[in-house]
């Protein structure tokens, strides 16, 4: 076996799947096992710290509230600035808003503004994409405070749900890597 696929084996044995949660009929992806385990984890930072690297990203963006625990030690481990983004009111002082849709109404995500300049390529991290709308308000909200978009890593992708369709507009030719798709 590879040292990828050694990777991809052991991140899939630490993902617990939780039956009817948060409501009848969904399929949870825990990744708590995954995080609770040194090396599983390291191999996740290791990872999504090498496509960071690759992509040439000056910022990891975090996306509240998983993409903070898995994007503040990418970050450390390449080298480069975190940055999250928040749901609306989170944090202190001016920032710059994005609203988007949800499935039953819309929410808003911020970034302070002045953390992010036009010499910046900004990597977002995250655990999962499902329907790609938190990821897509990302970039544009990137976009907004002056940013370039380097791309999007997330630990794992669930297909069925039509994410990556949504988000590839918004890409704008940006890649979107996925460690594990399920």
């Amino acid at each position: 076996m590879t040292g990828l696929t050694d990777a991809t084996a052991l991140l899939l044995s630490r993902i617990r799947d939780v039956p009817d949660y948060p409501e009848p009929g969904v399929m949870f992806k825990d990744i708590t096992p995954l995080l609770a385990d040194p090396a599983a984890f390291t191999a996740l930072t290791d990872a999504l710290a090498e496509i960071s690297v690759r992509s040439g990203a000056t910022k990891i963006v975090g996306l509240e509230a998983r993409g903070f625990i898995l994007g503040a030690p990418v970050a450390v481990r390449a080298g480069l600035g975190f940055i999250p983004v928040r749901k609306a009111g989170k944090l202190p002082g001016a920032t710059l808003g994005q609203t988007y849709d949800l499935e039953y109404g819309s929410a808003e995500i911020e970034v302070h503004a002045e953390d992010l300049s036009a010499e910046d390529r900004v990597m977002v991290v995250d655990d999962v994409l499902a329907t790609g709308g938190t990821a897509e308000a990302s970039l544009r909200l990137i976009r907004r405070a002056g940013a370039r978009v380097a791309g999007v890593a997330v630990l794992m992708e669930l297909g069925f749900l039509g994410g990556r369709a949504r988000l590839e507009p918004a890409l704008d030719g940006a890649p979107l890597e996925a460690l594990l798709k399920v």
